[in-house]
């Protein structure tokens, strides 16, 4: 804060709440540094020339400081500023003297003097025209030092009055030196090319390592802030520089969130919003989440403890204030989230949030410290109820997460539709339920945990201790037990029970296929379920073979045929006949059926041939002699063992296909 004991100190002026002109905010500024070795003749040098070359000189003191001091229009006499530096600092050094007792007598022409060149300098430094010095060296902010030392010192001499005109004198011009730096300071923050991005983050296509996202000032502008920090604290300036820094900063905050694609809406207005709306919001929030907290935040931080290494305290409630508000910009856009409709369609984009508000927790915590940590009970407990929100807020996606996935139970219940589907393919609740459990096993580790976390069973059951253990796990099995009874059930739609049979291996397959395919289903239903529903489609396969093929293969039975030793031609021609007809039927009905899994089509194709073909040529071998060579032969002995072969790769296409008759 500014020393109030200062008499008579003159007003600020608007230059505090700066608003630079066009050509001001295109400055190109060079601020040097103080230095306690540097070159003290370097600095006398550059003083000199400065009111000596007629930059200075021809001006007057009362063209400067508006008549403080000095007769209007009279011309400043030259000064041999080396030779005045030389005494300033002279007398600064006796001021650390440890034997000093007593404040020493005010040099007061010398400081006067010093005051009037400074005064000069600032007030030729600060106008409209560009200031371009000759010096990358240039010693003004060492100057300046001088200056707020000076008025610091000559304050102690307030109660005596023949000090009290150099006193003001001190105080005007600390003051025209502070509104000068603090211009400086903001042109500076603004005319930076990167500042309005915050910070230049590296884009994720970026390939190895990735890139630490860099400062929003190049390391020379950074160090030209910090000097002049340094300056105006030191001066007692304390509150005019870190508004500046914080109005800038904050400006720029909000500037680089907007560019990640998030604009922060109200609770009410996400209400409103569509869920085709809302899903795409989603993944602009987790981006521009992530790279606050990460990044951007974390750019600042860094900036501000360079910039305010002299002032560690505004540096800590800076970047406090700075992790707050990037917490609360992001955090209405879950909290309203959990408050829409909830639908099985959203429970990914939850776990995204939910995942993504779990990755940033623990570092959140490191940003806003806990109380003890803090700097003052106030910042700890907000800090502390902020914290809480977070959580809160990650909890309450978790809560919904398991009723969604939950709500997948009804669904399977619900549908209860009784229309058969053609050829016996796959039903759409299977490939539904199936991909849905698929995705929802990609995030294994979190459903676990917050079903731990949120799983409240509607009955008490006597669940076993794995269930107990794992409820995402009982709760995935109960899911496929479900839809395991549901397609038995829709299986009764089929009047033919060999259809039946193969609407129930595709579905059976279609779950075993994801099964296999998915890590997390497989352990997550563990190893005897699935081994309990693999023997239920062998089953089914079995009965496809009884309730298709065992009519056909009766028809290549020897009972009855021969009777005492002489084969009995009629039922031999009608055991061709039947078979013929009964294949015939087979072929052209179950063509137009589907096995969509390749897998499975081959191994039924292959089994029906393998039962098939082989008691065909047996009994055509056996009995085929006995029909007169030619038509009759041709009549009733219709297909050979490769035909068969042939037309049963027919079977399960999906596209009704029938014989050509023979002449």
């Amino acid at each position: 804060m500014k020393n109030t004991d200062r008499p008579l100190l003159p007003q600020k002026s608007n230059s505090f709440s700066f608003v630079g002109h066009k050509k001001e905010l295109q400055r190109n500024l060079s601020l040097g540094f103080f230095d306690s070795n540097s070159d003290e003749k370097k600095t006398a040098e550059f003083l000199k020339n400065k009111i000596n070359d007629g930059d200075i000189s021809n001006k007057s003191e009362n063209d400067a400081n508006n008549g403080n001091a000095g007769n209007k229009g009279e011309p400043r006499q030259a000064v041999n500023f080396a030779t005045l530096l030389q005494d300033i600092d002279l007398f600064l050094a006796t001021l650390t003297d440890p034997e000093m007792t007593e404040l020493p007598e005010l040099p007061e022409p010398i400081i006067r003097k010093f005051l009037d060149v400074v005064d000069l300098i600032v007030a030729n430094c600060s106008g409209d025209e560009p200031w371009v010095p000759e010096d990358d060296d240039h010693p003004i902010l060492a100057t300046i030092d001088r200056v707020a030392i000076i008025n610091a010192e000559i304050i102690k001499h307030y109660s005596e009055p023949k000090y009290t005109q150099t006193i003001n004198r001190s105080g005007s011009v600390l003051h025209r030196c502070m509104v000068f730096l603090e211009a400086e300071f903001h042109l500076l923050l603004l005319e930076d090319h990167h500042a309005n991005l915050s910070c230049t983050i590296p884009t994720e296509e970026t390939e190895g390592e990735p890139e630490k996202p860099s400062l929003p000032y190049t390391p020379e502008v950074a160090e030209q802030l910090r000097g002049i920090a340094s300056s105006m604290i030191s001066a007692g300036y304390v509150t005019e520089c870190c508004q500046a820094f914080s109005t800038a900063r904050h400006n720029a905050f909000h500037s680089a969130i907007s560019s990640l694609g998030y604009e922060r809406s109200s609770i009410d207005d996400i209400l409103r919003m569509s869920w085709e709306i809302l899903e795409g919001q989603i993944p602009k929030w987790i981006k521009s989440c992530r790279q606050a907290i990460n990044e951007v935040i974390q750019c600042e931080r860094e900036l501000v403890e360079k910039v305010f290494s002299c002032y560690p305290k505004f540096s800590s409630e800076f970047f406090e204030s700075m992790a707050r508000e990037a917490i609360i910009y992001h955090l209405t856009f879950p909290q309203a989230v959990v408050m829409t409709t909830q639908s099985t369609e959203k429970l990914f984009k939850v776990l995204d949030m939910y995942e993504t508000l779990k990755e940033l927790e623990q570092l959140i915590g490191s940003l806003l410290p806990n109380e003890g940590q803090a700097g003052d009970n106030l910042s700890s407990s907000y800090n502390l109820d902020l914290k809480s929100e977070v959580r809160t807020a990650r909890s309450h996606l978790g809560e919904s997460a398991v009723m969604i996935f939950c709500d997948l139970e009804k669904s399977i219940k619900a549908d209860s539709s009784r229309t058969a589907m053609p050829g016996g393919a796959v039903h759409p609740l299977t490939r539904y339920v199936m991909n849905y459990i698929k995705l929802a096993c990609e995030y294994k580790s979190t459903m676990e945990h917050i079903f731990k976390a949120h799983y409240k069973p509607a009955h008490h059951t006597d669940n076993t201790t794995d269930d107990n253990d794992n409820p995402f796990s009982a709760q995935l099995i109960k899911l496929m037990d479900l839809l395991n009874d549901n397609i038995e059930e829709k299986s009764k739609l089929y009047k033919d029970a060999s259809l039946s049979c193969i609407f129930l291996m595709n579905n059976g397959s279609y779950m075993g296929q994801k099964i296999k395919g998915s890590e997390g289903i497989s352990t997550s239903l563990g190893a005897s379920w699935a081994r309990k529903r693999f023997s239920e489609l062998r089953q089914y396969h079995k009965n496809y073979q009884r309730e298709t093929w065992s009519k056909v293969l009766g028809c290549l039975k020897d009972d009855g045929i021969t009777v005492k030793g002489h084969v009995q031609k009629p039922v031999l021609k009608e055991r061709f006949k039947s078979f013929n007809g009964m294949f015939e039927d087979i072929h052209r009905t179950q063509s137009a059926w589907v096995v969509s899994d390749e897998q499975l089509k081959s191994e039924l194709k292959i089994s029906v041939s393998a039962v098939l073909v082989p008691a065909y040529r047996s009994f055509k071998g056996r009995y085929e002699h006995h029909f007169s060579a030619g038509r009759q032969t041709e009549k009733y002995i219709r297909f050979s063992p490769d035909d068969l072969e042939k037309y049963i790769e027919d079977l399960f296409e999906g596209t009704p296909m029938s014989m050509p008759r023979r002449r």
